[in-house]
């Protein structure tokens, strides 16, 4: 009996949806002394993000009222992330889905705040002109319309306005008070609520104001009109500035729309038909025909075409591609046929990764931002402050009747100072300058990285692969005397065509591009750190450096001295013997970009010094450096000892970006205030830097360059306009102007001015898409 009482736990109410679950969940959590047990993993992953709100009396929440698998994020602190929409607890505005997909998507919050500012409209404009014509024309009014009528009109159209349409504002603003994180939502609610509430009192029970403030009749003057207008037009503004907020995922919906929905699938049998995309497979055989989008990434296998990758690239020249070239998904196919096997599919996609990496960058937070919290955690409690001020000098030193001048001047100033603008500054313009660098190509992987980018003084450049093309390529063939270019090279490569060195893929892609016919090579041997050994036909060939040919004992002539002057030109020089003879020499090298020179002139102009460090020959790293007009040379270095020469130039105070592309990049990329990766190179180098640039083309760090400069400048723009404006709106709507000019800033006109505010520094933000880079 006791062990069967022991299985049987006591019972309770799941504290987020209220469903019934026993102490013996698996699913519980300890908070401030007490464990709580829960249904599911999701309702436990909910408490531990708000303890609070749960916890407090409220209705139960509803599984079917989540969103599984998405993700919503509040765009002004990006620290706030859950699974579910709502709004953020910190400053009250709607949480947007972070699952973004390609063309329009329903903004549910766009369509809950329209409908509201449409019906307010409705009603609030009938009360705005139905109040300004009794207190201007009141012979304007029929005679049977009186005072106390037209108040009462004004009440009832003014209270569903200010219940109904402001009701999200009082929520909001309720919530900030609550969890003390006051916010834009805290003034609104305070103002409006005020404005009705002395109004509804004003119109119920006039007799308990002093003489003073009554009128004609016995009444006083009520404020129902303000209440309504501000309501109204600050859910404009929430409505223009969702519509513009919408806009700053433009750059990834348009990435996302680029790729096909479709595939063209060659069946073994040979049959072809059209598949939906996400049904094509790593392997799958997929013919794209002239004019149509690459469907995933993969490799040619047959035909040649010119492929436009503009629009993952941003370069507009079409690159020609044919057996073996890679392709990259949603690119667009010129005028050949092409078949292709499909390597990347659905998340495994650059198109997919690009996104991902664009999405993730627009939910960081640049260190400039700190500056915007800082002031933004004590400019609320100093509006209050103003406003109270506001309130106590207008009732004690203002004009009759001072409780009326009082109350409308502190609402103004609630209103004028919601600091919503101050919020958006930073957030919107890193949204949008990431979006506008992925469209050319550059993929900021953080904020941090597109802030201090405009600040970098050295640039460090791997050569292999960043500098160079990182594929050596046969660049130069010399015979002696009794032999032929063509022999000896058809000699070497039919040799090297059994070695898996890289020089001799080199060697043999060379020969086969010359369309020399090789031979199987036989008794062929590899001897480390020299050469390689082999007969071709009748004849004993020998490849390799000097070492290889003492140790054969043949007589190398003059060409050591021939090969040190190719070597001096940044080539790797392999000597050549057939039947113990020298017979020549053959030259690879890893050719030179040809975006690489411009690049460095570009950046020379931006005035950055340029840096090279390399585990390659110090010859061969001279050579490649005098060529480009690098200002410093490192070479024969060791994946540590890059990492501590990148400390030594941080360690004068220099802000140092490091472009790479290798696995042996990685500390270093790390290590740098910036690290740049080459889109070409490998994912550890990749996930190692904060910029990553598709194609490795190095002009394109100019361009992040002047992307981190113009998104900066926009960011310092909008955070000036925002102070500016807070700054010299609080006093105005304070009445300072008042003694001078006799002018009072009424609250419709603040509200009017605190919506468009926040539209006005959107707007600024998304000029960054059209800035030239």
């Amino acid at each position: 009996m006791n062990s069967l009482q022991n299985t049987i736990q006591q019972q309770h109410k799941d504290p987020v949806c209220n469903m019934v679950v026993s102490s013996d969940s698996k699913f519980h959590y300890h908070h401030k002394g007490k464990e709580y047990y829960f249904c599911c993993e999701h309702c436990l992953h909910k408490f531990k993000e708000q303890p609070e709100y749960y916890l407090n009396p409220r209705p139960p929440v509803e599984h079917e009222e989540y969103s599984e698998g998405n993700t919503y994020i509040c765009p002004m602190h990006l620290e706030i992330v859950q699974d579910h929409p709502g709004s953020c607890p910190k400053c009250g505005m709607a949480l947007e889905s972070v699952n973004i997909s390609a063309g329009e998507e329903k903004n549910e919050e766009l369509i809950y705040m329209s409908s509201r500012f449409w019906v307010c409209t409705v009603l609030a404009l009938p009360i705005f002109f139905l109040a300004m014509t009794a207190d201007m024309v009141p012979a304007w009014l029929p005679n049977w319309l009186s005072m106390h009528s037209v108040q009462w009109i004004e009440f009832a159209l003014a209270t569903p306005v200010v219940l109904w349409g402001g009701w999200p504002f009082f929520v909001r603003g309720w919530q900030s008070l609550r969890t003390w994180n006051l916010n834009m939502f805290t003034l609104i609610a305070l103002g409006v609520s005020v404005t009705w509430v002395y109004s509804v009192v004003a119109l119920l029970v006039p007799h308990i104001f002093p003489p003073v403030m009554q009128m004609e009749g016995g009444l006083v003057a009520v404020y129902f009109e303000a209440a309504a207008m501000i309501t109204a037009l600050v859910l404009m503004g929430q409505v223009l500035e969702l519509r513009a907020r919408s806009r700053t995922n433009a750059a990834i919906q348009a990435l996302l729309g680029l790729a096909p929905n479709t595939a063209r699938m060659v069946r073994d049998d040979g049959t072809e038909e059209d598949v939906p995309l996400d049904e094509v497979e790593p392997g799958d055989t997929l013919r794209i025909r002239p004019g149509e989008k690459v469907p995933v990434d993969g490799m040619v296998i047959e035909g040649e075409s010119n492929v436009d990758e503009s629009m993952v690239t941003g370069e507009p020249i079409p690159v020609a591609k044919s057996d073996g070239e890679k392709l990259i998904g949603a690119t667009v196919n010129g005028t050949g046929s092409l078949v292709m096997r499909a390597e990347k599919v659905g998340a495994d996609t650059l198109l997919s990764q690009i996104v991902k990496m664009v999405a993730d960058a627009q939910r960081t937070r640049a260190p400039i931002q700190k500056l915007a919290d800082l002031v933004a955690s004590y400019f609320v409690p100093a509006v209050v402050a103003a406003a109270a001020l506001a309130f106590l000098a207008w009732w004690v030193w203002g004009p009759e009747p001072r409780l009326a001048h009082a109350m409308v001047n502190a609402v103004a100033v609630l209103i004028i100072a919601c600091p919503c603008a101050l919020g958006l500054a930073t957030p919107i313009s890193i949204m949008t300058g990431t979006g506008r660098g992925a469209l050319e190509g550059v993929l900021i992987k953080n904020a941090e990285a597109l802030e201090i980018m405009e600040k970098v003084k050295i640039l460090v450049v791997d050569k292999t692969g960043t500098l160079t093309e990182g594929r050596p390529k046969l660049v130069a063939v010399q015979a002696e005397t009794g032999f032929t270019e063509d022999q000896i090279l058809r000699m070497a490569a039919s040799v090297e065509r059994a070695s898996e060195h890289p020089l001799a893929e080199a060697v043999v892609h060379g020969a086969e591009e010359k369309g020399i016919t090789l031979v199987k090579a036989s008794s062929f041997q590899s001897i480390t750190g020299k050469g390689v050994i082999g007969e071709v036909g009748e004849h004993r060939v020998a490849v390799g450096n000097i070492k290889l040919l003492e140790e054969l004992n043949i007589k190398t002539g003059d060409l050591p001295q021939q090969a040190d002057k190719q070597r001096v030109q940044g080539m790797t020089v392999m000597l050549i013997a057939i039947d113990d003879k020298a017979a020549g020499l053959i030259g690879v090298a890893d050719p030179i970009k040809k975006a690489t020179a411009e690049a460095i002139r570009d950046l020379h102009a931006e005035g950055i010094r340029i840096v090279m460090l390399t585990g390659d020959s110090d010859t061969t790293a001279k050579a490649v450096a005098n060529k480009l007009g690098i200002d410093e040379v490192h070479s024969e270095v060791t994946p540590e000892q890059k990492a501590e020469l990148i400390r030594q130039l941080q360690a004068d105070g220099s802000i140092v970006a490091m472009a790479g592309d290798g696995i042996n990049d990685a500390p270093a990329l790390a290590q740098a205030h910036v690290g740049i990766a080459m889109g070409t190179g490998t994912d550890v180098a990749i996930e190692s830097a904060g910029i990553t640039l598709v194609k490795g083309d190095l002009r394109k760090i100019v361009r992040a360059r002047r992307l981190s400069r113009a998104t900066m400048r926009n960011i310092r723009q909008n955070l000036f306009f925002a102070f500016v404006y807070n700054t010299a709106g609080i006093p105005i709507a304070a009445g300072i102007l008042y003694p001078f000019f006799g002018i009072l800033l009424s609250p419709m006109i603040a509200a009017a001015a605190m919506s468009f505010s926040s539209v006005s520094v959107i707007s600024n933000s998304l000029r960054l898409k059209g800035v030239k880079l």
